[in-house]
Formats: structure tokens, sequence, C-alpha cells
């Protein structure tokens, strides 16, 4: 593959939504701690060990 068509794996880039300044915050989805979003986040919200956790398991091994 030529560098000109860009890295192998890429990920979509997904839009994050701003974190918190302050309580109250929403729960995560996968263990229910707290995240870094406010409660009224739309959407699949991780705490940032799932976070971490979810971008390894989808991360390029190539």
């Amino acid at each position: 593959m030529s560098e000109e068509s860009g890295p192998y794996c890429e990920t979509p880039s997904a839009a994050l939504p701003e974190r918190a300044e302050g309580p109250p915050y929403a729960e995560c989805v996968l263990c229910r701690k707290p995240t870094e979003y406010a409660e009224s986040v739309k959407g699949i919200t991780l705490c940032p060990v799932c976070e971490w956790q979810e971008a390894q398991r989808t991360a390029c091994s190539g």
C-alpha cells in the first residue's frame, strides 16, 4: 500500500461530546461508574477506563 493513500488502518473520527465541568455526570453504559460527560449528553457514554478498553478492542492490530 502506498504512503499516498494514507495509513493502513484508519478509524473514523467520532465527534465526542464536551466534557462536563462539574456534576451531575452521566453513568457509563458498561460499568455504571460516573463518566466525564454531563447527564444531558445523548447517546453512549463511557467512563475513562471503558473508553480506553473499547479503544484497545477496536484498534488495528495490522
